[in-house]
């Protein structure tokens, strides 16, 4: 699925977040996943997707796909009753303006009697003037970006006052996710060592360190939280939501979704067509793939997007990969050369718990800089002090922002949040080393830069200790009110392919196009994509299936 990523060793793309409002992500082997605020890379909400996402068929959705998400009965049962007739305690939050409250949602929709999970939820209520529109809920993507972090952090005071004025803006973390009580699986020094895991091995000792690390995070999870583990899909958490719906007094569920948010919203309006509002689905993903396509075409995407970063970098004076006509594919393999140097040799970076740039923390870096072309000329001065200063400390710092990681060495939860929801939703893109192997041509196709290492990095889901229980499938969500499908044509995380797709499935989408760079599109500058949203939010006009801004 979308956007997510994966807690892979060196590969991480979809976390998705810009500079500014939204969030870039990411999917499969990649999701969705990281929003930007101020120009630094802020761990909101996605990363490279998690090689989970459904079965090991390369090519087409296969038959299972053919089957559409099911819409659920209008009338809630009577088991669920006490779970919809909750409401919110709200008290102030630690943040001025914001209020928080606590909701409970069953473990097990199918066996409700087993015990609840409980669901952080925050507001800032709407400011006026104007007639008050009910809630907006927010997600900034992942699986497993914060929801509420992303409201406090950027949505409840960055979105279009307008918006801001008619809604309560409003955010649920979900299930396994920060403040939900969050999956688990590796303490700080043990994601250190796992993220300077060789991603790209050489030999068959370095393909066992590998599996033994995604063996040792799947084990780490599940030791965690065996219960919840198996109760963290995107299904059950669009189910979530529509609790927390029946809890804030609103008849329908409007919501902005980015990356990641996307896959939810959709899967919230095929559950609860009649139930679904005002839905923008921002740097949509495909839920009809396969896992491995869908790592594949992510592959694909960060390439493009990297062509893009390569094309401006040797327009610029201080681009470290080359100069006024050099070419894009010489770029990627200066590159790759560097990654090359620093597999066997990796370079001191100052850090104090004495970590060292090796290729798969310096290519994470790398990654983490194509969701926003806000962070180019903070990858040119990283790359400029690894390649001519022997200092690693500027891509350390873009990986650590990617991964959460913070200057205690700590971690937060999205990382394993990430995986247990994408490994969950869909079977391994990939089940034995061999099978990666066999596929790494078509993955250097999509990607001579990247491709490798995001092969390697679909591997995780392999070792998952729980079975995965989604599948591929289309969503339509027939007699669903209109939904805006917004895809970006260069985003890396989120291929602007699957925006087309998924506005192809959805039997009431209008898609709307921004022809640029990055990992989503609203609030990231286009006053055309900007307006046309702000409008369907405030007056329920959905643009013309089709429209195309830049």
């Amino acid at each position: 699925m979308d956007i997510r990523r994966s807690p892979r060793p060196g590969t991480t793309a979809d976390r998705t977040d810009p500079p500014g409002p939204h969030p870039r992500r990411h999917v499969t082997s990649i999701r969705v996943r990281r929003a930007r605020t101020g120009g630094v890379l802020v761990a909101v909400a996605a990363m490279l997707v998690s090689a989970c996402s459904m079965g090991s068929a390369t090519t087409g959705a296969g038959a299972a796909a053919q089957a559409a998400l099911a819409a659920l009965p209008r009338a809630t049962p009577t088991v669920l009753a006490s779970y919809y007739d909750q409401k919110p305690n709200w008290r102030s939050c630690e943040v001025p303006g914001f209020q928080c409250a606590t909701l409970k949602a069953p473990l097990d929709y199918a066996k409700p009697a087993d015990g609840d999970v409980r669901l952080a939820v925050a507001r800032k209520k709407a400011t006026g003037p104007g007639k008050r529109l009910g809630s907006l809920l927010v997600n900034p993507g992942g699986p497993g970006g914060s929801a509420i972090g992303y409201l406090q952090a950027y949505a409840g005071n960055g979105y279009p006052a307008k918006v801001r004025a008619r809604y309560d803006m409003v955010a649920v973390d979900p299930r396994g996710v920060a403040r939900s009580e969050p999956v688990k699986c590796l303490s700080g020094r043990d994601m250190d060592t796992y993220t300077q895991t060789d991603n790209t091995p050489d030999d068959q000792r370095e393909t066992t360190e590998l599996v033994d690390a995604y063996k040792k995070f799947a084990e780490g999870c599940g030791a965690d939280s065996p219960k919840l583990l198996r109760h963290v899909s995107t299904v059950e958490t669009a189910r979530d939501m529509d609790i927390v719906r029946a809890a804030l007094g609103d008849a329908k569920l409007n919501y902005v979704g980015a990356s990641y948010g996307t896959f939810l919203g959709a899967t919230y309006a095929g559950l609860f067509p009649g139930r679904a509002g005002r839905l923008v689905l921002d740097g949509a993903m495909d839920p009809s793939l396969p896992a491995r396509r869908l790592n594949l075409d992510q592959t694909a995407g960060f390439e493009t997007a990297f062509q893009s970063f390569a094309k401006d970098c040797v327009r610029q004076p201080d681009c470290p990969l080359g100069t006024k006509g050099t070419t894009t594919a010489k770029v990627g393999r200066n590159l790759k050369a560097f990654f090359a140097r620093l597999d066997a040799h990796p370079m001191p970076t100052g850090d104090v718990d004495g970590r060292r740039l090796g290729e798969a923390l310096a290519t994470t870096g790398v990654i983490a800089a194509m969701y926003d072309e806000g962070a180019w000329a903070q990858l040119r001065e990283a790359l400029t002090s690894a390649m001519k200063e022997n200092d690693g400390a500027g891509l350390l710092t873009l990986s650590d922002t990617y991964y959460d990681r913070d200057v205690g060495g700590g971690y937060a939860n999205m990382m394993f949040a990430n995986a247990a929801v994408n490994c969950l939703d869909l079977p391994a893109a990939f089940d034995t080393p061999d099978e990666v192997r066999r596929a790494l041509p078509a993955f250097e196709k999509a990607s001579s830069v990247f491709g490798e290492g995001l092969a390697w990095a679909s591997l995780n889901c392999a070792y998952w200790p729980v079975r995965a229980t989604g599948e591929p499938h289309r969503i339509e969500a027939k007699g669903a009110a209109p939904i805006v499908v917004v895809g970006t044509t260069r985003d890396p995380a989120t291929p602007y392919r699957w925006a087309r797709a998924l506005a192809a499935q959805l039997a009431s989408a209008r898609l709307l196009t921004y022809a640029g760079d990055g990992h989503t599109a609203y609030g990231r500058g286009s006053t055309c994509i900007d307006s046309t949203i702000n409008a369907y939010l405030l007056r329920g006009t959905p643009p013309t299936d089709g429209k195309r801004c830049s």
